[in-house]
């Protein structure tokens, strides 16, 4: 089978972002959008998924991060969908749960064609994180399912600690692809015969 990769940039006034994705991995991953916080968690989401990635972002930090979180999101989801390519043989859909101390996420992922996120719990992450407003990660993880064309649910479940709840999110995040972009036969898994 080939391999199933991308590599993209997006370039406006606001940011500019490369990124180089593989879904057959072998442990490359290298981010670096300038805000620390968002490195880790895009990180996590590769590792957790098998994934090889590189990406490098510069963006308007001066204004805040919002710009960089959303572009990065949007490019990440870009290039899941690139590296898809037609979806023919994927598992589609995907569950994970990974207890981070006291904190529990559950996401859980359809890679169907058709975005949607689903945010739920938003009130146990505290109103800033890392001097962002909390806000920003509904953004980033709108972006992803949006761009990916995925159907996307994340529901904080419980825990008082937001670096907690995120790293909870995007472990479960990249078990949920892992699982969903693997490949079983090369039929489309869908009763109407496609993806969309």
């Amino acid at each position: 089978m080939t391999a199933r990769r991308a590599e993209l940039e997006r370039r406006t006034t606001e940011t500019h972002i490369t990124i180089s994705l593989a879904l057959e991995g072998q442990g490359a991953i290298s981010v670096n959008t300038g805000y620390g916080l968002l490195d880790h968690m895009l990180t996590l989401v590769a590792f957790w998924a098998g994934f090889d990635l590189q990406m490098a972002c510069t963006g308007d930090l001066h204004v805040d991060a919002h710009h960089t979180a959303e572009d990065a999101g949007q490019l990440f989801g870009r290039a899941l969908d690139a590296a898809l390519g037609d979806r023919r043989g994927i598992l589609r859909v995907g569950h994970g749960r990974v207890p981070m101390d006291e904190a529990l996420a559950d996401v859980v992922l359809d890679l169907s064609g058709r975005p949607w996120l689903e945010w739920r719990g938003e009130d146990l992450l505290p109103p800033l994180l890392a001097g962002e407003e909390r806000d920003l990660w509904r953004e980033f993880y709108k972006a992803v399912s949006s761009t990916a064309r995925a159907n996307l649910h994340i529901n904080f479940l419980y825990g008082k600690n937001g670096h907690h709840l995120l790293e909870s999110a995007a472990k479960g995040l990249g078990l949920a692809l892992a699982q969903a972009v693997n490949r079983s036969g090369n039929t489309v898994r869908s009763t109407k015969g496609s993806l969309d």
